[in-house]
């Protein structure tokens, strides 16, 4: 029982930490339209960032905060030189401008870092135990991501449906050639948007930084499971995003933990380890795949927020 609480806090970790790179992807996506495939190498800079920040000023939140502003204003500039040029255009030059910046945020990476990893070390007081129910310990730095992402997912939702902001974005999501003709700057509204993405798969990148080496390519494999989400979720939807997140991390963990002692029983031990992993992510596709055949526009379309 003990066992399973704590899978299911590490599950619950793992897709709010989803979450955070998935937000920004559906703002981008449901709001510009725009198929960004290089969402996952912001995600690695705000980790090299992080990394960086964090050894110069000698503290873990310093740094955290420098790279967010950094990739906040890397998004900006990305937005303002590459992406803004591609708007209006075939998904399919997105999909080839985009990975061509992967290409380029990797070497560039490798030219700056070099080949080898970085590590980004905690501070003391998020390296113990915190018990959270008799006999329940669990890790403060996990639980430390689990309160920072609720809380970044209670300000999106305050942000896009309670201020003028957020009514912006959505009406801009509907029809932004309604909101520019009301004199609506929408070149700007989209360049913040496209920051406030950055940002936070920067925040995703740097949380999950001390817990994997901080590594070229980091982002590529996990930006597949973000865009699996926001297609369960519902293009566009924050609320969609969240609990799609939410039940990926949760099918993703708990079935690596436990699917091997399952197969155990009508495999070899060797072969249940080997097929367990593989069957999580199946489960993950399958969910997707009955998702699209029962709402092919995902659990909470953004229509329907």
């Amino acid at each position: 029982m003990l066992l399973f609480i704590e899978q299911l806090l590490n599950g619950l970790q793992f897709g709010l930490l989803l979450f955070l790179l998935a937000a920004g992807l559906t703002l981008v996506f449901g709001i510009m339209d725009m198929v960004n495939l290089a969402h996952g190498s912001l995600y690695m800079m705000g980790a090299y960032f992080a990394a960086t920040f964090a050894a110069w000023t000698g503290s873990f939140i310093g740094g955290a905060l420098l790279a967010l502003g950094a990739t906040f204003l890397l998004g900006i500039a990305l937005e303002f030189i590459a992406l803004r040029h591609l708007y209006g255009r075939d998904h399919l030059d997105h999909v080839l401008a985009t990975f061509g910046l992967i290409l380029f945020f990797n070497e560039l990476v490798r030219l700056v870092w070099g080949p080898g990893g970085l590590s980004l070390p905690l501070p003391a007081w998020l390296t113990f135990p915190v018990q959270i129910l008799p006999g329940v310990y669990y890790s403060a730095y996990r639980l430390s991501i689990i309160v920072v992402s609720l809380l970044v997912a209670g300000f999106l939702y305050v942000l896009v449906m309670r201020t003028r902001i957020g009514m912006l974005i959505r009406a801009g999501a509907s029809n932004r050639e309604m909101i520019g003709a009301l004199g609506i700057n929408i070149k700007l509204l989209f360049m913040l948007v496209f920051g406030l993405g950055a940002a936070l798969a920067a925040l995703a990148g740097l949380m999950q930084a001390p817990i994997l080496t901080v590594q070229i390519g980091m982002g590529e494999n996990i930006l597949i499971l973000a865009f699996v989400i926001i297609v369960i979720g519902g293009i566009g939807s924050i609320r969609g995003a969240f609990i799609a997140a939410v039940l990926v991390g949760l099918i993703d963990t708990l079935g690596r933990s436990f699917l091997p002692d399952l197969l155990r029983t009508i495999l070899s031990s060797t072969a249940a380890s080997t097929a367990a992993p593989a069957i999580s992510s199946m489960l993950i596709y399958l969910l997707m795949a009955v998702v699209l055949v029962v709402r092919p526009e995902g659990l909470f379309p953004a229509s329907r927020r």
